[in-house]
């Protein structure tokens, strides 16, 4: 064969796969993955290491509030049943008696039959650990007084000249006053726990009329 009749095969440009190109290629990227300020020491972004520091004061704030809040409820709540009893008679002080009658179901647990005829029927109730107490205050007429006395269970016969059986203690709470020269007559109607010990303390200035002061003590 001539050399005219040999087929001239055109030279190829290098291709961007050759092995020259990758490997300056490959030397490129370990410098850049390699650049200093990029990360920790340990691989961790800085950014990423702030957010899990956040995660854990997130975290530690909540523990505190689900400790901590319980915690001063029972402290405050603790406090406040101790306060609770003394409270409620320096409310009863404050506010005085209600002019009112108290309900039937007060005058069957403190034991307390007022006449249907009476008239300024005051009375407040007061409730802590140790006792119950209900003050109760009306006028009736000698034979109310009489029907009075009788659903207590004692009488009369009963009441003593001359002696006021409302205590000082008593008295503060309620404001009542049993002072000279009035006509007073007293008695104590006691009964065995749970049921309720009632002080009576009448006023008989007018027999006709005579306005009673009663005190009906019962401990749970």
């Amino acid at each position: 064969m001539t050399a005219a009749e040999h087929h001239i095969v055109p030279r190829q440009p290098p291709s961007s796969g050759s092995p020259g190109s990758s490997g300056s290629s490959g030397s490129g990227s370990s410098g850049s993955a390699g650049s200093p300020g990029s990360g920790d020491g340990d691989g961790t972004p800085p950014q990423d290491r702030r957010r899990v520091v956040r995660r854990r004061l997130i975290t530690l704030t909540i523990i505190v509030l689900l400790i901590g809040i319980p915690a001063g409820y029972l402290v405050i709540s603790a406090g406040q049943s101790r306060r609770s009893g003394k409270d409620k008679e320096a409310e009863a002080s404050a506010q005085g008696l209600r002019e009112d009658w108290p309900s039937g179901m007060q005058r069957r647990i403190f034991e307390l039959p007022i006449p249907g005829n009476a008239v300024g029927v005051q009375y407040y109730e007061t409730n802590n650990w140790k006792a119950s107490r209900m003050y109760v205050k009306f006028r009736t007429t000698s034979a109310g007084l009489d029907r009075f006395l009788s659903g207590v269970g004692t009488g009369r016969a009963a009441l003593e000249t001359g002696k006021v059986t409302i205590g000082q203690r008593d008295i503060k709470i309620t404001g009542w006053l049993f002072g000279p020269g009035v006509d007073w007559s007293g008695t104590v109607h006691k009964n065995k726990d749970p049921r309720p010990t009632q002080s009576i303390t009448v006023n008989m200035t007018d027999p006709a009329a005579p306005v009673v002061y009663v005190v009906s003590a019962a401990t749970p």
